[in-house]
Parts: C-alpha cells; structure tokens; sequence
C-alpha cells in the first residue's frame, strides 16, 4: 500500500509542475502585455520588463518562480492591485471559494440522494419518470444558467435571497450561488443513485433478506442503502474537485470574491501572476482531491493497486 500511495504522489507532483510550465508557455504566447497603456514608449516597457524580470528566458523565470512559489510567494500584481503581493490577494477568497463548493456538494448530495432513493423505491412509476426527467434537466443546463435563473426569480423578483454577495451575511449570500453550482451534482448523484439502489434491491441478498421477514424500512436502511452509498462516495471525489475549480463564472455572476473572479479579473487585465498563481491553486485542489480519491480506491479495493502495478 505504501509503495502505490507513494507512486500516485509522484505522478501528482509531477502533473502539477507540468500543468505550471504549460501555464507559464500559455502566458508568454497571450497577445499583449501587463503593460497595454499607449502612452508608454518602447524604452518605458523594456524598463517596466526589466523591473519585473519579464525580459529573461521563459524557462529562467519559470525557474525563479517554481524556487519563490516553495517559499509561498506567488509574485506580485502587475495591474489589477500594483505591485501587491498575489499571496495576500489570495488570503481569504480561498477560504470563500471553499465554503462556496462545500456548501453546493452538501446540497447536491442531500437532494440527489433524496432524488434517486424515490426513483428506485417507485421504479417505472411516475415518481421515477419525474425524477429521471428532472436528472436530465439538471445535466443539460448550465450552472450560470440556472445562476441567473435564480438570481431573477429568488433574489430579484421574491426577495428572498441577496443578488450579490455579502461579507457580513456570507454563508446566507451563498446559498444562491451554491444552490446554482449544485444543479449538475444533484443530477449526477440521483442517476448514479437510482441506478446503484435498483441494481442491490433486486440482488440475491435483498431477496434472502426479505424471505426473513424483515421490515421494508430496515432493508433499506440497514441493507440497501449501506450498499449503494460505497459506489456512490467514489463518485462525488470527482464531483467536489469540479465544484471547487469550476465556480469562477457563477463567483462572477453574484460579486463573490473568490479565487474564480479574481482569476477573471488577472486574464482579462493580462495580470501573469494573479492568473498563474489562481490557475495553478485550482489545479492543486484538484490534484490532492482526485489522489485520495485514487488511494480510497485502493483501500476499498485492493485489485486496483494489483491492477496499476504496486508490485
């Protein structure tokens, strides 16, 4: 086990300085600079270049950026907040950013299991075929779609929720963005949900069990459900890495200053280190959430690790 959990962490570590030298090429290949004002001349930019060791080899300063990012320091801000440090931008729009995907997986997960429990339990019923439809809603349509659906008809229209964000109310001005973000978990989890619970309610061992003489409400509690929730909890790994990393758009949307806008804000400002350093935490979430998933699988199951090659 040892040697598997060491060889995911290897090839993570390695995908994450990948992922950084192909941000810093895309960087360096952007048209225009930190630097678009008109009115600064030729020998004014090269200045500015030099200041900020913009005129060294690209691999030269990915180096130089790899050995400060070790140290926490992320570069400063050429454009968006001047010569600020990207590090100190970032202190407490992670933590919102965070609250943001947690709160949308607990709503998707509470509702989608809540979905797919009814579908199976009324399975080909008109509670099934209602649920199936509102599954395949919730994957068609954006999460920015169903933000400003939202945003019309519960903040704007009812009153009854913030249209943009608040500092001094967070966790309540969150609710409609993490309601938006949860759309496609609600989705995934009640199909994959339905599927699971109909697949163990008609196995051998649910019949063995009611020819007992148990209970309906205990074989779905203490039988169906403990069965179908182990597949399940390897699915929603990949669903939260997709919630924290992909809620830039709907940060936009409702004024949430998190990691998503600010990144925004540096690609449409040109700003290299706020949109490398954003990109690159995105990425680290991602990385660290899809490798305990991938250990997980390997506790639960021991063939995987047989199967990839721990020997």
């Amino acid at each position: 086990m040892k040697k598997y959990i060491a060889k995911r962490l290897l090839v993570s570590i390695a995908t994450l300085f990948v992922i950084l030298l192909v941000l810093f090429i895309l960087m360096d290949l952007m048209p225009g600079s930190p630097f678009n004002d008109e009115k600064l001349t030729a020998d004014q930019l090269a200045v500015l270049y030099a200041k900020y060791g913009l005129d060294k080899p690209i691999l030269t300063r990915f180096f130089i950026y790899v050995k400060n990012m070790l140290t926490g320091d992320f570069g400063i801000s050429y454009t968006i907040n001047k010569n600020f440090a990207v590090s100190e931008m970032l202190k407490g729009r992670l933590s919102i950013s965070l609250l943001l995907g947690t709160m949308a997986m607990v709503i998707g997960t509470v509702i989608g299991l809540v979905l797919g429990i009814a579908a199976a339990l009324n399975h080909n019923s008109w509670i099934d075929n209602l649920c199936s439809m509102l599954s395949v809603i919730g994957v068609s349509i954006p999460s920015y779609v169903c933000g400003l659906l939202l945003c019309y008809y519960l903040a704007y229209k009812f009153k009854w929720f913030p249209i943009l964000y608040n500092s001094n109310a967070k966790v309540f001005s969150l609710v409609l963005p993490a309601m938006a973000l949860s759309v496609s978990p609600v989705a995934n989890i009640a199909r994959f949900t339905r599927s699971e619970m109909i697949d163990v309610l008609n196995s051998d061992y649910i019949s063995l069990v009611r020819s007992k003489g148990v209970k309906d409400y205990k074989i779905i509690i203490r039988h169906a459900m403990r069965n179908t929730l182990i597949p399940i909890i390897t699915v929603m790994g990949p669903l939260l890495a997709n919630l924290l990393t992909g809620s830039s758009v709907i940060e936009k949307i409702f004024g949430i200053p998190g990691v998503g806008n600010l990144m925004i804000q540096g690609i449409q400002n040109n700003d290299y280190n706020v949109t490398i350093a954003c990109s690159f935490i995105y990425s680290m979430i991602y990385i660290v959430i899809m490798l305990i998933v991938d250990v997980l699988y390997g506790v639960i199951d021991p063939r995987i690790r047989i199967t990839k090659g721990e020997h």
